[in-house]
């Protein structure tokens, strides 16, 4: 799956690590929803962090449709809650 951090360009996940991404991102829309502000700080920091380990950066000038768009890392609470689905970031 290719995925976009917004400002930051594209990676290539494989889906062997979607249980991982998939953690992080139930934990992240539990902080959103319960409007915690430093918890959702830290388990977006570590959902950016785990999706760069994992990732497989794609050139600067690939022109790949990205499956799935992430926030940037200094994105608020707010901006993220727009983001959501019903699934939180990552469907599934």
């Amino acid at each position: 799956m290719i995925v976009r951090i917004m400002g930051e360009g594209q990676v290539k996940v494989a889906d062997r690590h979607f249980a991982e991404l998939n953690a992080l991102d139930d934990q992240l829309l539990a902080e959103v929803e319960g409007g915690d502000e430093a918890g959702f700080r830290r388990t977006l920091g570590a959902l950016l962090d785990a999706v760069r380990r994992i990732g497989e950066p794609l050139p600067d000038d690939a022109l790949e449709p990205s499956e799935l768009i992430l926030p940037a890392p200094d994105a608020t609470l707010a901006d993220v809650r727009e983001l959501l689905g019903d699934d939180g970031l990552i469907p599934g």
